[in-house]
């Protein structure tokens, strides 16, 4: 059976390509097209505590069995950002209270509040991650962002659903932005609506908190002496191979 493999963010750089096409035997697992590469590129084994897999657009376990013309990711951890219409979005999903879109246009948050503001709300929380012009003592040229949009936009919409179930709140949108951004641009928007304050503070922290560890988008910094992946960290719910050739 032949599968489509892509790769993500530093692994693009580790690998030399952003996909590959995989010839496997029928039975072969997700864990088996894990062991093919980490035999050609050991340094993918010593970093199986960090990396995600993806089949067909959602997280998948080792030991999944694959099928003919499956799609699977590689992709390391998070850093915490279609065809060409009238639309701002890449991708966009609206649920009942929430919206989640990728775009790589300026976000507008005052708009995204529009969207999910009733009447009844006495509060709405806008947070908004921006660029900043440093990092680690390096001054910061600009970012790109990249991610996995299929399941990017399939993440989002599950936290929405959470956020909602878990906080008091009306109404929820989430939306990040991809491609280069100057210093000053907000890469990602969290909008929370509610009746009460609290709620929505509480809501849009642990939005942004839980979205940075789980949604899979990554970014470059560039720097005047350089250029670098920047590291972030997975969810604990998210699965991973660690210690898969060990």
């Amino acid at each position: 059976m032949t599968v489509q493999v892509l790769f993500f963010g530093m692994l693009k750089d580790l690998l030399g390509r952003s996909s590959d096409t995989l010839e496997l035997a029928d039975g072969a697992t997700i864990g088996t097209l894990f062991e093919y590469y980490a035999s050609q590129y050991p340094r993918l084994n010593e970093m199986a505590d960090s990396i995600a897999l993806a089949r067909n657009h959602e997280f998948a376990e080792l030991d999944q069995v694959l099928s003919d013309g499956d799609e699977i990711a590689l992709m390391p951890p998070v850093s915490g950002g279609a065809s060409q219409t009238d639309s701002p979005w890449i991708a966009e999903a609206t649920d009942d209270g929430a919206f989640c879109a990728l775009t790589r246009e300026a976000i507008d948050s005052p708009a995204l509040a529009r969207r999910i503001v009733q009447g009844s709300d006495g509060a709405v929380i806008t947070f908004e991650g921006i660029v900043r012009n440093n990092s680690k003592g390096r001054s910061t040229k600009y970012l790109d962002y990249e991610c996995y949009a299929p399941l990017a936009l399939n993440t989002m919409r599950q936290l929405a659903r959470e956020i909602r179930t878990s906080h008091d709140i009306h109404g929820v949108a989430l939306v990040h932005r991809l491609g280069r951004l100057k210093i000053g641009e907000a890469s990602v928007s969290i909008v929370v609506a509610s009746a009460h304050r609290q709620a929505a503070y509480d809501a849009s922290l642990e939005a942004i908190n839980r979205l940075k560890k789980i949604v899979p988008v990554w970014k470059k910094e560039y720097f005047d002496d350089g250029e670098v992946w920047v590291e972030g960290e997975w969810e604990d719910s998210v699965p991973r191979p660690a210690g898969a050739l060990r």
